[in-house]
């Protein structure tokens, strides 16, 4: 795979050299990447181009797709490329398309405030997502953007001193705290016992590019091993200490320069890569409907 790009930013260029090839046009110099002359629904049926938007994934690590009026079948087709797909314990599946989440607000429902938070998606879990794929059905006419973050930049970009310190850290990432806090004391703790709180390096290692990356978002409750010697000479270094260097390193993901912002229209989609970024659904929009379908790859236990 060649890329070709101009001395202007952002630049379009093509994915190879056969005048049919994905065009790709970068939104920023962080992350993310519209993809043009491709179509998911073939893309679902085509092994080539399937190899091709994974290589592309890992570049940009959020990829968006303009007029994909595909069916549901062939969304899920698709992201099973990718990996096996998974349910959600609270959202549910499309009943006849087992792993398509649907998101769907109305103006008769309430806003949820888990995701106009920056997170990784199901860090609670032992194994979170590799990656998602989600397509917009209905949306607000002005409103409802999302925003991703580059994680392994925001990793890159720590000071050297914050670096060493966070070297071997574990944290702790809870569904019960997120998810079940609003629920009635019994079901919370037996969602607890469904899935048990995750724990997770700090900082992990991508495991097909080889990257460090920034591994912790508002699911992560606390360290797991902060509190020794090399850290801890009184016990506030441990608390308020420990909490307050989790949520430094959780407001990373606000840094404007590590981010992309992508404005929705119904059959635009987005692929994004779970393990390298977070991201954030905007909820400046007044009651309306917003009908989102996400296909949640599983992935592996992070390094």
């Amino acid at each position: 795979m060649t890329f070709v790009a101009s001395q202007q930013a952002p630049a379009v260029v093509r994915a190879s050299s056969l005048p049919d090839s994905i065009k790709v046009e970068p939104l920023t110099c962080a992350i993310g990447a519209e993809l043009s002359n491709v179509h998911l629904g073939v893309a679902s049926r085509d092994l080539g181009l399937v190899a091709e938007i994974r290589q592309l994934l890992l570049r940009y690590k959020v990829l968006f797709f303009r007029d994909q009026d595909i069916t549901r079948a062939e969304h899920v087709a698709f992201a099973r490329h990718f990996g096996e797909l998974e349910d959600h314990p609270v959202a549910g599946s499309d009943p006849e398309n087992p792993g398509l989440v649907r998101i769907y607000k109305s103006p008769d429902t309430p806003n949820d405030r888990y995701e106009n938070a920056w997170h990784t998606d199901a860090t609670w879990r032992e194994k979170p997502p590799m990656g998602c794929v989600l397509r917009c059905v209905e949306c607000p006419p002005v409103g409802g953007d999302t925003m991703w973050a580059n994680m392994a930049l925001a990793y890159e970009k720590l000071p050297e001193t914050i670096k060493t310190q966070i070297a071997g850290l574990r944290a702790r990432h809870s569904i019960e705290a997120s998810f079940g806090a609003a629920m009635p004391i019994e079901k919370r703790l037996a969602l607890k016992a469904q899935f048990p709180d995750a724990e997770h390096p700090v900082v992990r290692t991508h495991p097909e590019t080889g990257e460090k990356i920034l591994f912790v978002n508002p699911f992560a409750t606390h360290f797991t091993n902060f509190h020794t010697p090399a850290h801890v000479r009184v016990g506030q270094d441990y608390a308020p200490g420990a909490s307050h260097l989790l949520q430094y390193l959780i407001s990373q993901a606000q840094i404007p320069e590590y981010q992309v912002r992508f404005r929705w229209r119904p059959n635009s989609m987005a692929m994004w890569d779970n393990r390298s970024t977070q991201h954030y659904a905007v909820m400046d929009y007044p009651p309306c409907h917003r009908k989102m379908e996400r296909a949640g790859i599983i992935g592996d236990a992070p390094f």
